[in-house]
Formats: C-alpha cells, sequence, structure tokens
C-alpha cells in the first residue's frame, strides 16, 4: 500500500480505539505506527538500487520487528502521555493492531514483503490489489480529512472512522472473490490452450480490480495476457516473451544479478535494447501492455549501467502514458 493510505486507516483505527476518550492524539499515534515499517525506505541513501529493492519491506516488515517495535512504542506513549487512564495492555493491544495491519495489508499487493526476516528471504504476495487503488484508498483518506475537520467531540466522528474502515474491508473482499474466480478461469484456460499449468500469476492492472494481467511460465520464456472479468468471449490470447537468459553470458555484475533474481521470484526476461542488455521483472506489468505488442515492462533494470537504475519501478509506471493510452484501459475494462 501506499504511505496515505497507510496513514489514513491507521488514523481510522486509533480513532475506533480511544474516540473521545483521548481527542485526536490517538489518531496521530496510529499514522504514525502505521508509517514505522516504511522507515526502511531510509536504507536507499547508502544502498545501491538492487540492495535497496530487498531491503524495502524485508526486516522492518516482518514478524521479529513487529515484535519488537510494539512494547517499545507502547513504553513510550504510555509514560509520554502520564497522568491518564489508559492501561499498558491497552497500549499494546493498539499498537499491536496497527502494526499487523501494516504488515498484512501490504501482502495484498505484487511487491511482496518478508515476514519472517531475517530468518528466511521468502516473500509473500497475495496478488490481490493493485499497489495504488483509488478504489481502495480514497474513502479512508476522505475520512482521515473529516477526522481532522471536525471538533473532537462531533458525534459524526463515528460514523466516519466507521466508513473509513468498513468499506475498505468490503473492497478487499470484492478483490478476494475476484482473484478467485480469475485464478480458476486462467487454470482451465491454460489447461485448454495446452499451456502449463505449473507456475503462474494474476495481478489486478493498474488502479482497479476488473482488468487483469497473467503470467504463465514455460521453459523458454512467459506466456502474458489481460483478462477483464467483464469479457464476454470465451478465447483469451496470450503473447509470447522469451526469457533470453543466455544473454547473461555477457554480464559480469553477478552480485546485483543475483539480487535482482531472488527479487524477481524468478518471473524475469533479458532483452537488449542497443547495445544495454535489460532485466525485465514481470511481476510489476507493462507500460499498457493490455493495448499493444509487444509491449516494455514497468520494473526494467540496465544491467550494464546500475548508475541509470535510480527509481526503477516508479520510472516506468506510467511512461508514455496520455489520455488515449488510459481511454484504452477504460475500454478493456468494460470487456471484449
Amino acid at each position: 500500500m501506499d504511505s496515505l493510505t497507510h496513514i489514513a486507516l491507521g488514523a481510522c483505527i486509533g480513532e475506533a480505539f480511544f474516540e473521545r476518550g483521548f481527542g485526536k492524539k490517538a489518531m496521530w499515534w496510529g499514522a504514525l505506527a502505521q508509517s514505522i515499517p516504511d522507515i526502511d525506505f531510509i536504507s536507499s541513501f547508502w544502498l545501491n538500487t538492487s540492495e535497496a529493492l530487498l531491503a524495502h519491506r524485508a526486516f522492518t516488515h516482518s514478524i521479529l520487528f513487529a515484535i519488537l517495535i510494539i512494547p517499545l512504542f507502547s513504553l513510550i506513549a504510555e509514560r509520554i502521555h502520564r497522568p491518564h487512564n489508559i492501561s499498558y495492555r491497552k497500549w499494546y493491544l493498539f499498537f499491536f493492531i496497527e502494526v499487523f495491519v501494516h504488515l498484512f495489508t501490504d501482502s495484498f499487493n505484487n511487491y511482496g514483503i518478508g515476514w519472517l526476516e531475517p530468518f528466511s528471504h521468502l516473500r509473500f504476495s497475495f496478488n490481490l490489489i493493485y499497489i495504488a487503488d483509488p478504489f481502495f484508498s480514497l474513502v479512508p483518506v476522505i475520512s482521515l480529512i473529516m477526522l481532522i475537520v471536525l471538533n473532537r467531540y462531533n458525534l459524526k466522528r463515528k460514523k466516519y472512522w466507521k466508513i473509513g474502515l468498513l468499506i475498505p474491508i468490503i473492497y478487499l473482499t470484492f478483490c478476494t472473490i475476484n482473484k478467485y474466480y480469475v485464478d480458476n478461469y486462467i487454470e482451465k484456460t491454460l489447461l485448454q490452450q495446452h499451456l502449463s499449468t505449473k507456475r503462474f500469476f494474476t495481478t489486478p492492472a493498474p488502479f482497479q480490480n476488473l482488468l487483469w494481467y497473467i503470467v504463465v511460465a514455460s521453459d523458454s520464456g512467459f506466456y502474458i495476457g489481460y483478462y477483464s472479468i467483464l469479457d464476454k468471449k470465451d478465447n483469451m490470447k496470450f503473447n509470447f516473451y522469451p526469457s533470453n537468459v543466455s544473454f547473461l553470458n555477457q554480464v559480469s555484475d553477478h552480485e546485483n544479478l543475483q539480487r535482482l533474481k531472488r527479487f524477481s521470484q524468478g518471473y524475469f526476461t533479458i532483452e537488449k535494447w542497443r547495445d544495454t542488455l535489460v532485466f525485465n521483472d514481470l511481476r510489476f506489468g507493462q507500460i499498457t501492455g493490455w493495448n499493444s505488442y509487444p509491449s516494455k515492462f514497468v520494473f526494467h533494470y540496465y544491467l550494464q549501467h546500475p548508475n541509470d537504475n535510480k527509481l526503477i519501478i516508479q520510472k516506468g509506471r506510467f511512461s508514455s502514458w496520455n489520455i488515449y493510452k488510459f481511454n484504452s484501459l477504460i475500454d478493456r475494462i468494460k470487456g471484449i
């Protein structure tokens, strides 16, 4: 989830937990607690790009980190606000909910989260929701604004924190149902088209949960397609992208390459862009791939020019987008 969504959810949870008994201070504690796992962003100031990719959502998003930070936050808050009638146990439960909601919601998108760090580098990602989905985020943000504006004794505050938490839960339930339906449909389609069902994943295309991006692994590359829940035709098309792993023989920077392979969880291809080798992590989708073939991938890393790889995911996400490309996304969501 993006930082603003975490802040909004944290504030709504804080308001729900303490309501008028603690004023608006609970909102700020909730926003802070929801944000603390993302403190790993500071590692990008001294780590190179491939190291920073693995550092993000690693230890500070682990269960061990939560176990360490929750009692510390509880102790600090309990002492700062003395005298008060809030028990340490209540503080602990509050921060427990806040931190674990962050860890739980971050597992919904395709970046992955290291719950078991540092004991295991396994990343968990359920691919239920796009990393920035306005249908999930907008209502909590509006609720946050209203909770800031309204007086602490205003009776409407309860309505807004309830809306700010209930609507995202309903939307996540909707996303879970969609995910189950799409996975079953794709598995059936792969069998019909004589493609392997051993390794594939589905994840939403940008900003919504009706159009899904599908990647299917084969021995020599990957089949990529798009499926809208609103599609009327039952003849889904896949486009093939070769993995080109033989190109890696030209690369001397093995340490960065091994990190990228681990980060991609095996879903990667290698391409030549003029005289440059490019590593594509397929999990983050394509730049308007629903509209054109072949299409570049959002995540592309220059293997032979590592200094050019700052913000590699962000720089590709909306490259070459315009009103026509956006309209093409809307049209594809509507189904074919």
